[in-house]
């Protein structure tokens, strides 16, 4: 792929496209089919059903999305020890490995 093709992929996104959106979007998103199965002190357990808008081209979940649920999860099971402040987890280093494919509707996390 030459270096103008990459550009435009990049930039196929207008900041106009984007400016409607209302605040914190992203959660709704993401965390729209997350069921919280267990919670206890230090340890929370999730699933969803995959929904389509979380899908990548190749029809599975996005790894992006994977790697946002591991973030927000991570932060409520910081906040489970006792932490106040539940929006104000930074995550300064997140390493997810992917093993398999999820697909829509499948079980997963």
């Amino acid at each position: 792929m030459d270096l103008e093709s990459v550009k435009k992929y990049l930039e196929k996104g207008s900041a106009s496209s984007v400016d409607g959106l209302p605040p914190r979007f992203l959660e709704p998103l993401l965390m729209g089919s997350l069921s919280v199965d267990q919670i206890e002190h230090g340890r929370v357990i999730c699933s969803m059903k995959i929904p389509s808008r979380l899908l990548n081209s190749g029809n599975s979940l996005h790894g992006g999305a994977t790697a946002a649920l591991v973030d927000v999860v991570g932060s409520a099971a910081i906040c489970s020890v006792g932490y106040s402040a539940p929006n104000t987890g930074v995550s300064v280093e997140i390493n997810v490995s992917y093993l398999d494919a999820a697909y829509v509707d499948d079980f997963g996390l």
